[in-house]
């Protein structure tokens, strides 16, 4: 019978298998870009930003730009993404921010990054595992935190506690592509609503499988 840290292993050598190259399906041609199409991405879905988004660095095509941005103007240019208020001003504040702090580049470490408006450690671990190819911890959005409990990964309901159980049990050489992984495994068979057990290639390591299909 497998450990679970052996089990872990398993099953992220499966998704691995599974899976090719994994990566944030947000598009983006600049870090900044990126922190951008990040911050719209809380409650909306990737799909959605990634149709705001390209006129929007049509418009505005610098960090500068982005910081003298009317916040009313951002507001209906980001609209469709909802809570648009917040994140405008989010978004305009984080411009600002590195300009004046960071020399208009923007930081390479959590503990900057969380200092920008907007940025919590979702947000920044995004940033460091997709541009800078750092491991400083896990990304949890909703598919990661769907997955690590169906997996037995965690407990937890708040993403910052569930990322610190992911971090204690899954090796640090596999933080950068895990959260790709089960996002990817989340939005192909282990959905919100009707997990697709049957056809999962990791069910015989879920202790979650046999309470959506009991034949397994």
């Amino acid at each position: 019978m497998l450990n679970n840290y052996e089990r872990i292993e398993k099953i992220i050598k499966i998704l691995r298998d599974s899976y090719q190259n994994p990566k944030t399906a947000l598009k983006y041609e600049s870090p900044f870009q990126l922190l951008v199409a990040t911050i719209l991405s809380a409650q909306c879905t990737d799909e959605r930003v990634n149709k705001v988004t390209p006129s929007l660095f049509v418009k505005y095509p610098s960090i500068k730009d982005f910081a003298d941005a009317k916040q009313e103007e951002l507001e209906k240019d980001i609209y469709s993404t909802g809570f648009y208020k917040n994140k405008a001003k989010s978004i305009i504040g984080a411009a600002k921010a590195i300009l004046e702090n960071f020399e208009g580049k923007l930081p390479d470490n959590m503990e900057d990054l969380i200092t920008l408006p907007g940025v919590a450690r979702k947000t920044a671990n995004v940033i460091l595992s997709s541009v800078f190819g750092k491991a400083e911890g896990i990304t949890v959005d909703t598919h990661v935190k769907r997955l690590s409990e169906r997996l037995g990964l965690s407990k937890e309901i708040n993403a910052e506690k569930i990322e610190k159980d992911l971090m204690d049990v899954i090796p640090k050489k596999d933080w950068l592509e895990i959260s790709y992984l089960l996002i990817a495994h989340g939005r192909l068979i282990c959905n919100a609503r009707k997990p697709l057990c049957l056809q999962c290639p990791i069910k015989h390591l879920c202790p979650s499988a046999k309470k959506f299909y009991p034949s397994i």
